[in-house]
């Protein structure tokens, strides 16, 4: 719990009473690897931290093909936002890569939150428009690259990622084959 504090209080204040009520509505989430959080066509129901493992968002093609869109790694905070604020089906799928440990809260709970905790709805809003940020600052480069320089970058953007998931989720990420990458990743070593 001392994970989802310390990413929180990164955004705002809390004061002793707020946390303990926060903690209150929160549990813990065991995620096996290859589990979803959340899944396409389904309406999302809950908003999860991650405090250990490697989540990754995707969704299936046209042509049924699997494209990863992005990792989230611990210290994150996860939720198909759409899908939860709007009570709609995802388009998308949260599947762990790892075994994760994850603080969730319940829609119910998370809206409660929003309705007593005063400052909470600056906070979460805080985190949404950094995720935001964040997300296009990692997609917006990998348009217009060589699969090279796609590569080294994804390097630079998930430095703790690349040895703890499989090569077809990063060749997925990439737009590349998975023999394309093996070849990439032979010749920068």
């Amino acid at each position: 719990m001392k994970e989802l504090f310390d990413f929180i209080l990164r955004f705002g204040n809390l004061n002793q009473q707020q946390i303990d009520f926060i903690a209150s509505k929160a549990t813990e989430l065991h995620l096996a690897k290859d589990a979803y959080f959340s899944e396409a066509g389904k309406i999302a129901r809950q908003v999860g931290f991650t405090v250990d493992g490697i989540l990754r968002v995707c969704y299936y093609d046209n042509k049924g093909e699997e494209i990863t869109k992005y990792f989230i790694e611990e210290n994150n905070m996860v939720v198909d936002l759409e899908s939860f604020d709007n009570e709609i089906c995802s388009s998308t799928y949260v599947q762990a890569v790892t075994d994760c440990t994850m603080i969730v809260f319940s829609r119910k709970d998370w809206l409660e939150l929003l309705q007593t905790i005063v400052g909470w709805e600056a906070i979460v809003h805080k985190i949404i428009s950094r995720a935001l940020i964040q997300k296009v600052e990692r997609r917006s480069p990998l348009v217009s690259e060589d699969a090279t320089t796609r590569y080294l970058r994804f390097l630079e953007i998930y430095p703790t990622v690349v040895n703890r998931i499989p090569l077809s989720y990063i060749a997925s990420y990439l737009g590349v084959t998975q023999s394309s990458l093996s070849r990439i990743r032979k010749n920068i070593r």
